[in-house]
C-alpha cells in the first residue's frame, strides 16, 4: 500500500486525503490544529463554492451540508461611480446553485470523518526541518498548507505571476439577522457584488456557519483607500461597526439591510491580505527529497472572484487522478510537474479572470454595462465564476469580446 503524507487540513488537503483513503491508500494527515480547535477558531475565508466544484465533492460523497446550507442561485452586481449612487444594478443566473460552508464547520467535520474512517492524523505544526526528516518515510509528500514557512519551499514562477504586492486589503465579518433583499422575489438567495469605483469591492454571501445560517460580509479595499481601514486589526465588534459606517457612506442600499445585523460569534471576523502568486510545484528539501505543492501553495489568487475554495477542490481532484493513474511508478519530479500542469490547464483561466477583475479594462467594463439590459450577457458573465475556462474564447481579448456582444445583441 502506497504511503502518502499530506500537510495541511484545508479544503485541498482534506479532500485529497479523504478521496485517496476511499481508494485504499495509506494516508497520514498533519494538521496544526485539532478538529475542535478548528471549529472553535477564527473564520478563515468566505469560500463561496460554485456548482462545478460542488459536483466534485458530491461525486465523492463529501457533500454533508446540502440540507442545511442556503442554495445560492444568482449573482447580482452593482456599480457605484458616484458615492452612494448605483450606476449599474443587474443579476445573472448560475447554471447550478452555489454554497458557502464556513471552513470551521467543514474542515473540522472532514478531519473527524477522516479519523473515523481509520485515517492517521498527527496534530503538529510542521516546519521545514520537520518535513526534511519526514519526507523520506513516504512515497509522496504533498504540502497543502498555504501559510507558514513551508510555502517558501516553492519558488515564485515569474512568467505566470503578475503581482508583487497585495492587490487588496481584505476584511470579513460573519453576521446574522440580515433581511432578504426587498427588490428580489420571496425565497431568492443571491450573492451580490458591489463595486465602488476607485475604492474596492463589497461581496455579500449567504452561508452556513457554526451557529447556522448567516450572511458573510466581505470588503476588498484598494490599498491606501477608504476600504483599507483595518490594518490595526480591531476587535470583532469594532470591525463590524467600521464595516457599517463604510456601508452607510458608500453603499447605502446595503446599509439598510445590514444596519441591525449582529456578529454570529466572537471569532466571526477576519482581516488580511496577501500577494497573488503562482509558484513552481516542486519543492526540494535540504535532504534532497522533493515535495509537491498544492492549491494555494502554488496558485494563490486574490479573493475578488471567489475562486479559492473552488481552486482547492479542483486541484485536489486533479492530484487524485494523477496519483491513481501513477499506479506503482515513483512520484518523481517529472510526474509532479506534469500533475501540476494538468491542474494549470484550469487554474490559468482562474488566474487570468481574477487579475482581470482587479483592474477591468474598457472592454470588460463594456460587458458589465451591456449586462444591465441583456440577460444572456449577465448569465454568461455570472457563469464565468462557476467555470472561468468558459471565459477563454470571448472575455479577455477586446476584439473577441466585441464579437460576442454583437452575436447576442
Amino acid at each position: 500500500m502506497r504511503k502518502i503524507l499530506i500537510v495541511g487540513s484545508g479544503q485541498s488537503g482534506l479532500q485529497l486525503a479523504l478521496t485517496l483513503q476511499q481508494h485504499g491508500y495509506d494516508i497520514t494527515m498533519m494538521s496544526a490544529r485539532t478538529a475542535e480547535e478548528i471549529r472553535g477558531g477564527r473564520v478563515m475565508s468566505t469560500q463561496c463554492m460554485f456548482d462545478k466544484a460542488l459536483s466534485i465533492e458530491r461525486s465523492h460523497g463529501l457533500n454533508l451540508w446540502d440540507d442545511v446550507a442556503p442554495a445560492m442561485t444568482h449573482q447580482g452586481l452593482s456599480l457605484s461611480v458616484e458615492r452612494g449612487e448605483r450606476a449599474l444594478n443587474w443579476l445573472g443566473e448560475w447554471p447550478g446553485p452555489a454554497q458557502s460552508i464556513d471552513q470551521r464547520v467543514k474542515m473540522a467535520t472532514w478531519l473527524e470523518l477522516f479519523e473515523q474512517r481509520g485515517g492517521r492524523v498527527v496534530i503538529h505544526g510542521v516546519t521545514t526541518a520537520d518535513l526534511n526528516a519526514l519526507a523520506g518515510m513516504y512515497d509522496l509528500t504533498v504540502v497543502a498548507a498555504g501559510k507558514g514557512e513551508l510555502v517558501q519551499l516553492f519558488d515564485r514562477d515569474d512568467e505566470r505571476s503578475v503581482h508583487t504586492r497585495p492587490a487588496r486589503a481584505l476584511s470579513v465579518s460573519y453576521v446574522d439577522r440580515v433581511p432578504k433583499r426587498p427588490e428580489r422575489p420571496e425565497g431568492s438567495v443571491d450573492v451580490w457584488v458591489n463595486i465602488v469605483a476607485g475604492v474596492g469591492e463589497n461581496i455579500n454571501i449567504p452561508g452556513y456557519t457554526v451557529t447556522g445560517e448567516c450572511e458573510i460580509f466581505y470588503l476588498s479595499g484598494i490599498p491606501g483607500g477608504p476600504f483599507d481601514a483595518f490594518s490595526d486589526r480591531p476587535g470583532p465588534e469594532e470591525q463590524w461597526q467600521r464595516h457599517l459606517r463604510l456601508l452607510e457612506t458608500y453603499l447605502p442600499w446595503e446599509y439598510e439591510r445590514y444596519r441591525d445585523a449582529k456578529l454570529t460569534d466572537a471569532r466571526g471576523t477576519l482581516v488580511g491580505g496577501y500577494t497573488p502568486m503562482v509558484r513552481r510545484p516542486v519543492g526540494e528539501l535540504p535532504s534532497g527529497h522533493i515535495v509537491l505543492g498544492m492549491a494555494d501553495v502554488v496558485v494563490a489568487n486574490d479573493p475578488v472572484t471567489g475562486q479559492g475554495a473552488n481552486n482547492a477542490c479542483r486541484c485536489a481532484q486533479y492530484y487524485l487522478e494523477g496519483i491513481l493513474a501513477r499506479g506503482n511508478e515513483p512520484f518523481d519530479r517529472e510526474w509532479m510537474q506534469q500533475t501540476f500542469e494538468a491542474y494549470w490547464t484550469h487554474a490559468q483561466w482562474v488566474t487570468k479572470f481574477t487579475n482581470t477583475m482587479l483592474d477591468p479594462p474598457e472592454h470588460v467594463q463594456a460587458v458589465l454595462g451591456v449586462a444591465q439590459t441583456n440577460q444572456a450577457v449577465a448569465d454568461r458573465f455570472a457563469g464565468g465564476f462557476n467555470d472561468p475556462s468558459d471565459l477563454a474564447d470571448w472575455f479577455f481579448e477586446p476584439e473577441k469580446c466585441q464579437q460576442y456582444l454583437a452575436s447576442v445583441s
